[in-house]
This record gives C-alpha cells, structure tokens and sequence, in this order.
C-alpha cells in the first residue's frame, strides 16, 4: 500500500458507489450540508482550547490514565498487538503519535476547567485544523457514522426514481434553515467550502431520493408491526434507587421498607444516602438485569445489587408498555426499521472502501 504520510486525510477512500469512489472528505462535507457537523467540530475546538491550556500552564498528563483510554480502544477494535495496532492506524492515514495524542487531548479536556475555545468555523478553520479534525473523526468513529450516513443516501438514490421538482425545492428549503443561509449567500457558502453548484444539486438529490426512501418505510403499520415484536425490549420502567455503602446497610433499608413500611426516599433522608429517580428501557440494560426486572410488579423492591465500591436498592415504580406515541419509542423503534432495510440495500448498491488512499493524492 502506499506511504501515508504525506497524504491528506481528506484522501482516505471511505466507500464506493457503481464507479465512484468517495473520500473522508465527502461524507464530512455531506454533513455539513445536513447542518450535523457543528456539535462534533466544537467537541473538537475544545479539546485543542484544553490541550492548548495544559501547554500554557505546562502540565503533565496522567499516564496511567491516558494509557487506559488506549488499551480500552484497542480492545473494543480487537487490536491485540502494537503490529496490530500499528496496521489499523496505517490504513487509516494515521500514526502512533495521532493515536496518543487524541487521547491525551481527551484526557486534558475532561480535567482542565473553564476552557474557552476558539469559535472558529469549520469553513474557515486552517488546513492544518481541519485535517487534526479528520484524524479525531477517525478515532472517535465519527467518520464511519458519517460514512454509513452518505451510503445510504447514495443507495436510496440508486433504488429510487428521480426526485420531483417538489421534493428537490423542499430539501433546498431545509438546506437554508439548517445552516442558517440565505439563497444570496448560497455562491460564497460553496466557495468556502470548495464545493460548487453541481455538488450542491446533487446533495439535493441524494437528501430528497433518502428522505423518500425513509417516507415509504415509516408507516403506521410497520411501526406497529415492529412494536408488537419489541414489546418487551421497549417497555419503559420507573424506578427511584438509593445508594448505600455495604450489605448490611442495604438489607437494613430494604427492611425498613418492607416491614415498616417507609419510603425509599425517607429511608434514604433519615440514613443520609444518596437517593434518585431512574427512567429506564429495558433494551439499554443486561440480560440479567432485563429478567429481574421483568419478574417482579409495581411496588416490588429488588433484592440489593452490588454497584462498585456499594450497593444499589431499587423499587419499581411503575412498568409502562411501550406505544408508538411515545417519541422515544418511535424513536427506536424508526431506527430498527431503517437499519434493517438500508444494511441490505447499502449491501447491494455500495461497498465500504476505508483503508486505501484516492488516486489522485498518490
């Protein structure tokens, strides 16, 4: 394969589509036609404001800590070896010392307080900045989000008839408000972005012939078809927890709460204990704890559970049964759809590609 080195990141194939291929660049500028690129680029300029800070104050990072984040990376990526790793970092346009500085940039801005970062916009930013924003994209898996984003869109477009007048006028109309640009401004925004018009219609193509795609699937039946197979996953428990330092405690307040009959919030007032109410999905937690959950009633107290150096004493409140009303439900229960139909159509129409350099760079 090629030297990396001296390639931009911008480069790096990411996917193909019939017979074009696609760089990081594409997938990113795609975004940030969606106006879904501004959350990631200020996580970013606050990482360097607090690598910046540390460098002024001249810190030292925690190793320990910093090394930790790594092997857990590496872990998660199935990276069991430095060759390994190195390989991974390789196909990527990346080297060691981007891995370890990403995470050391990580490390300081989650420990240094009162940062101010720059408000430097993207379109903007030095050439330089964007491309050690690449790099985080990369590492963080932002850029394989974005990347499966424009598959799909490319895919839709190739399933999908020609969009209608309509359709392109009400996706250019969405462009606008997304990004806070009026039509005049529509030349100047390009030409900072190194785009032109024909890259800008033919987003609108790919956003329209994507959201008609989407549009055919979302139905009221299929939402409640998939309700009736998630009913468990999706159902929705209340619960309030207190948080106690041993064992004993914990079963001395769940006597409390059983035999004496005194609030769990009560309990934890008069104990001193830590005390919350907890919403949560029964698809977010174990297999294990899905079970306890599902075995008992409204009103029952769970047997104590150890939670780190503690333990955790948990009342059902309420169990409600998930509706297709609910925007969390539908939420999820929209994300299931669309996953399962474009991992299939993406499979037939795209190909995923990351790992090599564009042809033009070499």
């Amino acid at each position: 394969m090629p030297s990396t080195e001296s390639v931009s990141h911008y480069d790096l194939m990411v996917c193909a589509c019939a017979n074009q291929e696609y760089s990081a660049r594409d997938p990113i500028e795609a975004a940030i036609f969606r106006g879904e690129l501004d959350a990631q680029w200020k996580k970013f300029l606050h990482r360097i404001a607090a690598e910046s800070r540390a460098d002024e104050l001249d810190l030292d990072f925690d190793e320990t800590a910093v090394s930790a984040a790594m092997e857990a990376f590496r872990y998660e990526h199935d990276l069991i070896t430095a060759e390994e790793t190195e390989v991974w970092l390789e196909n990527r346009g990346l080297t060691f010392d981007d891995f370890s500085e990403y995470f050391t940039r990580q490390y300081y801005a989650s420990t240094i307080a009162d940062i101010v970062p720059d408000q430097a916009e993207y379109n903007s930013a030095s050439s330089d900045l964007r491309e050690l924003f690449v790099a985080e994209l990369i590492l963080s898996g932002e850029l394989d989000r974005m990347t499966s984003e424009l598959m799909r869109r490319l895919a839709a477009r190739c399933a999908e008839e020609d969009p209608t007048p309509e359709a392109i006028t009400a996706e250019e109309r969405s462009f606008f408000e997304s990004n806070r640009v009026k039509p005049g401004q529509l030349a100047n925004w390009l030409k900072k972005l190194g785009r032109d018009s024909k890259w800008f219609n033919e987003m609108l193509v790919l956003e329209a012939a994507y959201r008609r795609r989407c549009d055919s699937l979302l139905t009221a039946q299929a939402r409640q078809r998939e309700l009736a197979m998630l009913r468990l996953p999706l159902m929705r428990v209340e619960t309030e927890v207190i948080e106690l330092e041993s064992r004993d405690a914990a079963r001395e307040a769940l006597f409390c709460v059983r035999e004496d009959g005194m609030s769990m919030e009560k309990v934890a007032i008069e104990g001193r204990y830590p005390y919350r109410r907890v919403d949560l999905v029964l698809e977010d937690i174990g297999t294990d704890a899905q079970q306890r959950f599902l075995s008992v009633s409204s009103g029952d107290i769970l047997e104590p559970t150890a939670r780190g150096d503690g333990f955790e004493l948990c009342r059902i409140i309420k169990k409600i049964e998930p509706q297709t009303d609910d925007p969390n439900i539908k939420s999820r229960i929209d994300q299931r759809i669309l996953d399962r139909h474009f991992s299939e159509l993406t499979s037939r129409y795209t190909h995923r590609r990351l790992g090599g350099i564009s042809p033009s760079a070499e």
